[in-house]
């Protein structure tokens, strides 16, 4: 049984930073992929980020790079998102997922395992 458990998020002002944890069990992220998706209200679940089962590879949505990083620590078989210079437009609950698979996706319909999500906020 696969289970995905976010935590980090939050209020923040606009400028200001976040970073999200999500903490796997049943499933070591040194063999499959991870990504990190959001959804705002009266929106769909959009991409956010997406890295390779080893980490060597990511991909990010135009909307964060640059002010977004992807990180693991395996020893913790957690995934990191280190969120800065935080807008408005970043609010809404944030999902990480993973797949079965070695190779990134920035499909949402390719993960088999979701967090609950946790919800950020940035306004001043």
């Amino acid at each position: 049984q696969v289970q995905l458990v976010e935590s980090g998020g939050g209020l923040v002002q606009p400028g200001g930073s976040l970073r999200l944890s999500c903490t796997a069990s049943g499933r070591t992220f040194t063999f499959f992929a991870m990504g990190w998706f959001r959804q705002a209200p009266g929106k769909e679940r959009e991409f956010v980020v997406t890295s390779s089962a080893d980490g060597g590879i990511t991909y990010y949505a135009d909307s964060v790079k640059g002010r977004f990083t992807i990180s693991r620590d395996t020893a913790k078989n957690t995934v990191y998102l280190q969120m800065n210079s935080l807008k408005p437009d970043d609010t809404a609950v944030y999902y990480c997922a993973t797949r079965s698979s070695p190779f990134g996706s920035r499909r949402r319909d390719e993960y088999d395992y979701w967090g609950q999500g946790t919800q950020v906020t940035v306004s001043s």
